[in-house]
């Protein structure tokens, strides 16, 4: 358990399920990360991204899925699990994490903060307990998932020091592409 002035994140228990179930993750962007692939006669393929400007604001559902979230929370710490942030005892945020251990790695699935309360470091105090979970479990690379389309993650990801590694077509239910994210854990 972290707890920092009236934050606290702790490992989350069943009872947190509703809370969490609850939190408005929608979000608001006016960019995205558009993905150019091309291949040629030789059988090279060049693969670009690049920040383009919507013409216009978007409002996003986040793309959650509760009984993923409803199945994590519980795992053993081995397993991961699903981290939950309080402020003045109500649940403003939650991660799920996984470990894969045969990989030596930590995925971060769903990180996701209340919109009332964004902005106020509780996503990175997550991470920074996910990192903190990670190390202490032996491995050796932290990654987050998040979609083209949710640039205010893509902006927090890089704002903790977290670069692109990779993307997946068609990742999440939805139909998005997810991109990939990652730290080495020391």
């Amino acid at each position: 358990m972290v707890s920092v002035a009236s934050l606290t994140i702790r490992a989350a228990t069943p009872d947190d399920l509703p809370a969490c179930l609850a939190l408005d993750l929608s979000y608001e962007t006016d960019y995205v990360w558009q993905i150019d692939v091309r291949g040629d006669e030789s059988g090279a393929i060049q693969i670009g991204l690049r920040t383009a400007r919507l013409p216009r604001l978007m409002r996003v559902a986040y793309p959650r899925a509760a009984e993923l979230l409803s199945a994590a929370i519980g795992w053993e710490r081995n397993l991961g699990g699903v981290l939950v942030a309080e402020k003045n005892g109500s649940v403003c945020g939650y991660l799920l994490l996984r470990f894969e251990p045969e990989r030596s790695a930590a995925s971060i699935v769903e990180l996701g903060i209340d919109a009332p309360f964004r902005r106020q470091k509780i996503g990175t105090a997550l991470l920074n307990a996910a990192y903190a979970q990670a190390q202490a479990n032996g491995l050796r690379h932290l990654s987050v998932e998040t979609q083209t389309k949710n640039y205010p993650a893509i902006c927090f990801c890089q704002r903790n020091g977290l670069v692109f590694c990779g993307y997946n077509d068609l990742y999440f239910a939805n139909g998005d592409v997810a991109l990939f994210f990652g730290q080495t854990v020391r």
